[in-house]
């Protein structure tokens, strides 16, 4: 497990573990890595969540769909993002969502269980780990909050600013990893409507874009 300390150490899960605590207690906490190739299912709606995972290499989509087959994305993750952290706190017992690999994909699973349980071996960074694991929870309600307020846009042009405020940083550009598809299923709205609208912002001097690289002027 020395190889994915580089990664690990990136997620607010392990903030404070040094390596060598990182390998041990990646054995109480019974993880496991498991590789996936592009379009292979991590987890299917309605399976049982018995594992939070960590993405050590590659990205995965996470989408739900609803009774009429719609596919709605709902985040789009890579190195070292966490998922089903939620799920497996609240004690869900099926998955209301699917979470499948893009591209090859390494993901290390752990029993987030034994994360609050002591050890045999008394590991000295297991409070360490559930002060992490809060953290990690917050960060991730944060987020849901985040795209509740670009859904809660009424028109599409509303919905593009908000998301794209969201991914501003102190450099211009904005970078989303999300194609055009991808994206119109996040904003929920037509792939056809979104990209007119993008046409339209630009033509109005409102932003500027090449593929997924945008700049609001």
């Amino acid at each position: 497990m020395n190889q994915f300390y580089n990664v690990a150490k990136n997620n607010q899960l392990f903030e404070g573990i040094t390596q060598s605590e990182f390998v041990a207690i990646l054995t109480c906490l019974s993880a496991r890595v498991s590789p996936y190739a592009g379009g292979d299912r991590v987890l299917l709606s309605g399976d049982q969540v018995n594992s939070l995972g960590l993405i050590l290499s590659g990205n995965i989509r996470i989408t739900r769909e609803d009774i009429r087959g719609n596919v709605t994305i709902l985040a789009k993750l890579g190195p070292p993002e966490t998922f089903a952290e939620a799920l497996v706190c609240a004690e869900v017992s099926q998955s209301p969502v699917t979470v499948q690999a893009t591209e090859d994909t390494e993901i290390l699973h752990i029993d987030y269980g034994k994360i609050f349980v002591a050890c045999d071996n008394d590991c000295s960074c297991h409070e360490q780990m559930v002060k992490n694991m809060t953290k990690l929870l917050a960060q991730k309600n944060l987020l849901l909050n985040r795209k509740i307020e670009v859904l809660s846009k009424r028109t599409t042009r509303e919905k593009i600013l908000c998301l794209l405020d969201h991914h501003k940083t102190q450099s211009r550009q904005i970078i989303l990893h999300l194609n055009r598809e991808e994206m119109a299923n996040y904003l929920c709205v037509d792939r056809s409507a979104l990209s007119s609208e993008l046409s339209k912002m630009r033509d109005d001097g409102l932003i500027r874009y090449e593929r997924n690289k945008f700049e609001i002027v």
